[in-house]
């Protein structure tokens, strides 16, 4: 069964950094495009960004773009999702998800068959 582990969530001032990862188990993650989603207090989940199996495309959107960078290393079968200039509107509950290939249509959640569990980001000061 496809299993994706969040980590590296926490409480981070404005303008501080957090890296996460998405880690894979029983499966390999080199068919795979794994977007990450966030979901606040109240709001609907949403998409973040998205990077394809090969890692050749990735997507932001537009309130992240120049701040949050996704990259995979496919060897160690982790996508990771590096958040730069944190600000408080960025609190939410971050997933990383999988499906096949490509990230087509990637904001649209219900394209991604499996979800991790979530990790939590809070930015205050």
């Amino acid at each position: 069964q496809l299993q994706l582990v969040e980590s590296g969530g926490g409480l981070v001032q404005p303008g501080g950094s957090l890296r996460l990862s998405c880690a894979a188990s029983g499966f390999t993650l080199d068919y795979y495009a794994i977007g990450w989603f966030r979901q606040a207090p109240g709001k609907e989940r949403e998409g973040v960004s998205c990077i394809s199996s090969s890692g050749g495309s990735t997507n932001y959107a537009d309130s992240v773009k120049g701040r949050f960078t996704i990259s995979r290393d496919n060897a160690k079968n982790t996508v990771y999702l590096q958040m730069n200039n944190l600000k408080p509107e960025d609190t939410a509950v971050y997933y990383c998800a999988a499906r096949s290939y490509r990230c087509s249509s990637w904001y649209d959640k219900q394209l991604f068959g499996s979800w991790g569990q979530g990790t939590q980001v809070t930015v205050s000061s």
